[in-house]
């Protein structure tokens, strides 16, 4: 199961790398196009792809959902013909994602969110773990009894 949360963007690195240990100075990261290792200080501009929304009319939706759907419409599968032009990349999004912004969501988001769906195609990570709902998980901490004296 692939983890987002742990999966990052690097600006100025192609493609996409994964969290591989905490070091004194930042992240250990591995990128998963060569898999070659490297240091990622932390004033270095990241994003793990987990934190990643789309703009939608009205809305937002995280990438994890997006990278769901195209998975769904190709079956896994890497997507065949990847360097679309600008009309064709938009047209390919309109089929994912009817409802996103046009206006906020730039050609070169799209061709990002396509390369980054083939990368984890090929690497065999569409498999997404999936976050427990905080809502469930906050209630299951707070089950205690209020014995504080001061409610009295």
């Amino acid at each position: 199961m692939t983890d987002l949360n742990k999966i990052y963007t690097i600006s100025g690195k192609p493609g996409l790398h994964k969290n591989v240990a905490v070091s004194k100075t930042g992240l250990i990261v591995e990128s998963l196009i060569d898999g070659k290792r490297f240091n990622v200080f932390a004033h270095e501009k990241m994003s793990a792809l987990g934190e990643i929304s789309i703009f939608k009319v009205g809305g937002d939706i995280l990438l994890i959902e997006v990278l769901k759907k195209i998975k769904e419409k190709y079956e896994s599968k890497p997507v065949a013909n990847a360097d679309f032009s600008g009309p064709q990349l938009r047209v390919f999004m309109e089929e994912i994602l009817p409802d996103y912004d046009p206006e906020r969501v730039y050609t070169s988001d799209i061709k990002k969110i396509l390369s980054w769906y083939n990368l984890l195609a090929e690497k065999d990570m569409l498999e997404f773990k999936e976050d427990e709902p905080e809502e469930e998980h906050a209630s299951e901490q707070n089950t205690e009894p209020n014995t504080d004296e001061s409610a009295e």
